[in-house]
């Protein structure tokens, strides 16, 4: 998620043909609202602070800002400007926000008032908060790959290099981190204390472009959501050994755990929402999947209601390529521009 989905895009075409078959398509998940908020810009991450009940929708663009979204109504609350980034996440002991951009900006969650800018090296992309030390971690697909921020006093602690390119995170609230690197077909290892990679998980050919990236913590089983194939491997956390693999959609951008229903979701551009169920730490099983509209790429989990929210846009026909111009990321192809007001949050449930 280098760039902001207004320039990562999926051809409906390619992903159509490039998808898995995949059954059961029926199941207890559906559609329950598709709302659209509109709204110009390109957009890549959404999160949900289930603690709070708000949702946070960067925007990029001129107009680069932060959407806020009531959680249980997606009625607007507020828009944090200046803000040209990929991603937010809020942490829940100090109450701060903070968005993955350059400078990185830190606000009061429940105010939604800016209350500072830090300073960031690299192209912040992805962000994951940790709880359990009130660290913020933005990753970079350039170096450095991750800047720690402090997330009380709203300052760079540290900054960590991976030698890849992340993209999603996870962590187990102990002391590890767990960073899909989308270039090498690996899972970095690090230790948060420390602030140093310890080691990589290889996919061994079974998952490659690494894209989302979901953890079972309590069981330590990582979900590893994959382009080429489109897959998702399963990971023991302490040693690596992969568990097995499920056929996902084509062009999955993102993926999330549900601790309290033992079920992994991964989104994928093509319209398809994989729903794996954990049966036992060993053991996993494709449960549905749920057709979602084309692009719905990137999600985040309602830790409260069980919930998936989705977003996603129209887009008009693709222009034709520039001549000598650079291949995009693998499995993603060229799209037209963004249909106005067509940007939409879509809740998926039971």
């Amino acid at each position: 998620m280098r760039r902001l989905l207004a320039s990562l895009v999926l051809s409906t075409a390619a992903m159509a043909s490039a998808a898995p078959a995949q059954t059961p398509a029926s199941g207890p998940y559906r559609i329950l609202k598709t709302v659209k908020v509109g709204g110009d810009g390109g957009f890549d991450y959404v999160h949900a602070d289930s603690a709070g009940r708000k949702l946070y929708i960067p925007r990029g663009g001129p107009t680069g800002r932060v959407m806020v979204l009531d959680l249980d109504t997606l009625a607007p609350l507020a828009e944090l400007p200046a803000t040209n980034g990929h991603g937010a996440v809020v942490d829940p002991k100090s109450g701060h926000g903070f968005s993955s951009s350059r400078p990185i900006v830190m606000w009061d969650a429940k105010t939604l008032a800016v209350i500072k800018t830090i300073e960031a090296q690299g192209s912040p992309d992805g962000i994951l908060g940790d709880p359990a030390n009130q660290k913020v971690y933005v990753l970079s697909h350039s170096a450095p790959n991750v800047t720690v921020i402090d997330a009380a006093a709203g300052a760079v602690a540290g900054t960590i290099d991976l030698g890849g390119a992340p993209e999603e995170a996870a962590t187990d609230g102990k002391g590890h981190l767990y960073i899909d690197l989308e270039d090498k077909d690996q899972v970095a290892v690090v230790d948060t204390v420390g602030m140093k990679m310890t080691g990589v998980y290889g996919l061994e050919g079974k998952c490659g472009t690494p894209a989302g990236l979901a953890f079972d913590a309590r069981n330590h089983v990582l979900f590893v959501a994959c382009r080429n194939p489109a897959t998702m491997t399963m990971l023991n956390a302490h040693t690596g050994k992969i568990l097995g693999s499920i056929p996902i959609g084509a062009g999955v951008d993102g993926a999330v755990f549900n601790p309290a229903t033992m079920e992994a979701f991964a989104s994928a551009g093509d319209g398809a929402l994989t729903v794996v169920k954990e049966t036992s730490p060993t053991t996993f099983a494709l449960e549905q999947t749920v057709t979602t509209p084309v692009g719905a790429k990137t999600l985040t989990l309602d830790a409260k209601t069980g919930r998936v929210l989705l977003i996603t846009a129209e887009f008009g026909p693709p222009s034709a390529p520039v001549p000598g111009a650079p291949a995009g990321a693998p499995g993603r192809a060229r799209r037209g521009p963004m249909l106005p007001g067509s940007f939409s949050v879509v809740v998926v449930g039971k």
